[in-house]
């Protein structure tokens, strides 16, 4: 019996295979959904590029998507929509929130796709996000690439957020824990912004993580930013868990006092991000953010060092 149950496994690895199909979704017609029977994420081709979905195959999405504002486009103004989506940081009230509602190509690949956004009037940018899923299992590789199309240079960073739905919690870890006097030296920075509020509840600040609850109940937008040459976000919602996962460079520059890594939430959704470092970017030439994604089923009794260390370490381990 154990013989026959290695030759299925076996014989089921052999077999997966990443399909990419065009599909309609709630009111796009031209979107693309891209699965390996396991997990399965759509990437919108009417705007964009986004990353609209992603979830187990028939599972929730842990994406947050706004209603009102699926199957539209060509607004003048960006629209939030949802999902996942590439910036540039740091944040400037007008070119960062360059619109991105227009058509985008599509290349399909061997393991996913490529959505090549036409280059931003205002900005000068062209913004792609590449996507590459494993053939078995939940891992999927996302790069966030930007290119400057203009004739100058331009120095900015890449900046990756992913839009989670509501009500669950988001999970980040600090750089590994030491003790005094072992340990004099500085290890991390913590970024608050000016509506910060460290006595808001959904915040929990733990020895070796951090963590923000989204509250739809709760309108009040709060943020925190820090570096962590391994940065990682999980975030849980309804027994599952989304994990991005990237390497930071801690000879290079951050924007925002020196942040990989920034969470921000309100009522509607909770939002984690990564940030790559400041580049001064020639005419012609591209910068690309490279995240790795999973999902995974976990729960915990309590957002603690001990339950986020049951659970945690594993995922993050995981090939």
């Amino acid at each position: 019996m154990k013989l026959l149950a290695t030759f299925l496994a076996v014989s089921s690895l052999l077999a997966a295979e990443v399909k990419t199909d065009k599909v309609n979704y709630k009111g796009w017609p031209n979107c693309y959904r891209i699965t390996n029977g396991q997990v399965e994420l759509i990437v919108t081709a009417d705007v964009g590029p986004r990353i609209i979905r992603y979830g187990f195959a028939g599972g929730q999405n842990l994406f947050k998507e706004f209603t009102e504002q699926l199957g539209k486009s060509g607004e003048k103004e960006f629209q939030l929509r949802g999902g996942d989506r590439v910036w540039k940081a740091p944040e400037d009230p007008v070119a960062t929130w360059a619109p991105d509602n227009v058509a985008v190509a599509i290349e399909v690949t061997k393991n996913g796709l490529i959505a090549t956004a036409p280059v931003e009037p205002l900005t000068g940018l062209q913004k792609q996000i590449e996507v590459s899923m494993a053939a078995a299992g939940t891992a999927v590789t996302v790069t966030h690439r930007i290119t400057n199309k203009t004739l100058f240079p331009l120095e900015f960073a890449p900046w990756a957020l992913t839009m989670m739905a509501p009500g669950g919690t988001a999970v980040a870890g600090f750089p590994a824990r030491g003790s005094y006097p072992a340990h004099l030296e500085a290890t991390n920075p913590m970024v608050l912004w000016a509506y910060t509020d460290l006595t808001d509840k959904r915040w929990g600040l733990l020895k070796k993580y951090l963590t923000l609850r989204q509250d739809p109940a709760n309108s009040t937008p709060q943020k925190i930013g820090m570096f962590a040459a391994n940065t990682w976000a999980a975030y849980f919602l309804h027994g599952e868990v989304f994990l991005k996962q990237y390497q930071a460079d801690a000879s290079k520059t951050y924007p925002d006092f020196g942040c990989s890594f920034e969470t921000f939430t309100n009522a509607d959704f909770l939002e984690v991000e990564t940030l790559g470092p400041m580049t001064k970017l020639e005419p012609g030439k591209s910068v690309s953010h490279v995240e790795n994604w999973r999902l995974d089923k976990a729960t915990v009794a309590a957002f603690t060092d001990a339950e986020l260390d049951r659970v945690i370490p594993s995922m993050l381990n995981k090939p």
